[in-house]
C-alpha cells in the first residue's frame, strides 16, 4: 500500500541547512515539506517517530558491479539491491562490465534493463561502456539514458570489456564531450603495471608492489591533460594513491571539469593489517599503507575527493583463491555494498567528521555526479528516500547476515558503529532492521538536462 500522507519525525534530521529536529512530510513518494519538530501533522497523515535516531537521505552508490546477466552467480539485481537496502542505500548505478554482454550498446542496455525490471529493491541506473570500436554506439547509449561511460586504460579483468589505448581514449573522450556526457575512468597506466614486479603467492607486500602508486599517478596526469585540452567531463574512479591528490586539486582550481571518488576499503583498511593469504582484501588499485589512508581522508576534508562509493565487485568464493591464498591469481574486488555506511562512519567519527560530512560524501555528491536531481538530500521536491541510523550503536560484522549473493567480506569480525534501523524508498519502508520488503525499486534514466 502507498505511504501517502506520511510524516517521519526525528530529533536529528540531516538537511541541506544542517542537522535539526524536524518533521518530514511525504506525499505521493515525494518530500512535500520539512517542518519544525512536532508540527501538527496534516489531517490523516501517519506519523513515524524515530526518536533520537538520525534521519539521513538515502545513500547513492554510483559504483556497483551487479554482474547480471551473464555472471549472476557472482551477484544479481535481487541480491545486490537487497543488500543495498539493508545498508541504507536507496539508489545505485550499475557498472557496464562483468555482466555478459557488457553495456556497450543500446541493445545490451535494454537486455540488462529487462533482466533487472521488477527485481530491484532500490532504484537502479546504468553506466555505459567505452571500449575499442564502439564510438558509434556512445551517442545512442547516451540517448537511451545511461549516466555516463566507463573505460579502462589497462586490462579490465574480463576479456569482453577491453581497454582503450591512448588514441582510442582520445577519440572516445572527444565524442562524449561533444554531446555533453561524462567519462569515468579506471586510471592505472598499463605500461607501469606491466613493468612492475609480479610475484605470485600469498604475500600481500608482493601484490602491493605489482600495482604501484606511480601507475595511478601517471594515468591521472594523462587524463587531466586530455580533459583540459578537450574540455571534457572526466571522473576518476576508486582513487587509491594519495600522491595524485595535488594534481587533482590543481586541475580543479584551473577549471578542468574533473571529479574523483574513493572507496570505504581505502579509507578504513591498511596494507599493514592485511594478513598474507587473505585474498578477501584484494582489489585493484590496492589497499595501501596507513599514511596513504590518512592523506585520502585529508583529500576528502578539503574537497579534492568528491565522494565515497563502494566499488562493490563480488565474485564466487572459488575465484578469490582461498585454497592457495595467491593474490596474483585471486579475483580483485571488495564486497561492501551493505557495510559502507557503518564502515565509513566508524572511521569518520574517530577523525572528527560528522554525519553531515558522511551524507555529503555518500549521498549528495554521488547524486550530483550522476545528475540525479531528485536524490541526495532531505528537502521539498526530492524523492522521499531515507535511512534511519542509530549512530552510537555497534555491531560485529557476521558474513552470514549479509544479503550479498556470496558472503565474502574483508570486514568479517570487525566491530562497526552505526546500525541501520530502516530504509525508505519514496516513502515506503523497504528495510526494517535488516529484513527487506518485496522489490519496489525503479529503473532510472539520465535526466536529459543533466
Amino acid at each position: 500500500m502507498s505511504e501517502a500522507g506520511l510524516v517521519l519525525r526525528s530529533t536529528r534530521a540531516i538537511t541541506p541547512e544542517g542537522t535539526r529536529p524536524a518533521d518530514v512530510v511525504v506525499t505521493g513518494g515525494t518530500i512535500a515539506a520539512v517542518l519544525p519538530y512536532r508540527t501538527e501533522p496534516p489531517a490523516g497523515a501517519r506519523v513515524e517517530d524515530v526518536g533520537d535516531d538520525v534521519l539521513l537521505p538515502g545513500l547513492v552508490d554510483t559504483h556497483v558491479h551487479v554482474n547480471d546477466p551473464g555472471r549472476a552467480e557472482w551477484e544479481g539485481f535481487a541480491s545486490a539491491t537487497r543488500a543495498a537496502a539493508a545498508g541504507g542505500v536507496t539508489t545505485l548505478v550499475d557498472m557496464p562490465l562483468n555482466s555478459i554482454p557488457p553495456t556497450t550498446t543500446a541493445r545490451s542496455l535494454e537486455l540488462k534493463r529487462s533482466v533487472a525490471r521488477g527485481r530491484t529493491h532500490i532504484d537502479v541506473g546504468f553506466w555505459g561502456g567505452a571500449v575499442p570500436g564502439n564510438v558509434k554506439d556512445l551517442a545512442p547509449l547516451h540517448d537511451a539514458g545511461v549516466f555516463g561511460f566507463k573505460c579502462f586504460l589497462l586490462h579490465s579483468g574480463v576479456d569482453e570489456f577491453p581497454q582503450l589505448d591512448p588514441a582510442q581514449l582520445e577519440e572516445a573522450m572527444g565524442e562524449i564531450a561533444g554531446f555533453g556526457g561524462l567519462l569515468i575512468v579506471h586510471a592505472e597506466d598499463p605500461h607501469l603495471i606491466d613493468s612492475a614486479p609480479r610475484t605470485p603467492g600469498p604475500r600481500y607486500a608482493d601484490f602491493l608492489a605489482s600495482r604501484p602508486r606511480a601507475a595511478e599517478n601517471t594515468a591521472v596526469e594523462g587524463l587531466i591533460t586530455l580533459a583540459r585540452r578537450l574540455d571534457a567531463r572526466v571522473h576518476i574512479l576508486h582513487l587509491s594513491s594519495s600522491d595524485a591528490l595535488p594534481m587533482i586539486a590543481d586541475a580543479k582550481r584551473d577549471g578542468v571539469r574533473l571529479t574523483a571518488e574513493t572507496c570505504p576499503h581505502y579509507l578504513t583498511l591498511t596494507a599493514e593489517e592485511v594478513p598474507d593469504g587473505a585474498t578477501e582484501f584484494k582489489c585493484c588499485p590496492p589497499i595501501r599503507e596507513g599514511a596513504n589512508r590518512d592523506a585520502l581522508w585529508q583529500g576528502l576534508a578539503d574537497g579534492t575527493i568528491d565522494c565515497i562509493v563502494s566499488d562493490h565487485s563480488p565474485s564466487t568464493p572459488d575465484l578469490k583463491r582461498f585454497d592457495t591464498g595467491d593474490f596474483a591469481e585471486a579475483w580483485g574486488g571488495i564486497s561492501s555494498l551493505q557495510l559502507g555506511l557503518p564502515a565509513i562512519w566508524t572511521e569518520a567519527r574517530q577523525r572528527g567528521h560528522g554525519l553531515e560530512d558522511v551524507v555529503r560524501w555518500m549521498s549528495t555528491a554521488p547524486a550530483g555526479l550522476a545528475g540525479l536531481g531528485r536524490k541526495g538530500a532531505i528537502e521539498a521536491g526530492r524523492d522521499a528516500d531515507f535511512a534511519v541510523l542509530a549512530p552510537d550503536e555497534t555491531f560485529t560484522v557476521d558474513p552470514a547476515k549479509l544479503h550479498h549473493r556470496n558472503r565474502v567480506t574483508a570486514y568479517a569480525g570487525r566491530t562497526l558503529h552505526g546500525v541501520v534501523r530502516s530504509t525508505w524508498l519514496r516513502g515506503r519502508r523497504i528495510a526494517d532492521n535488516g529484513t527487506t520488503a518485496e522489490p519496489t525499486g525503479r529503473l532510472l534514466e539520465r535526466q536529459q538536462h543533466s
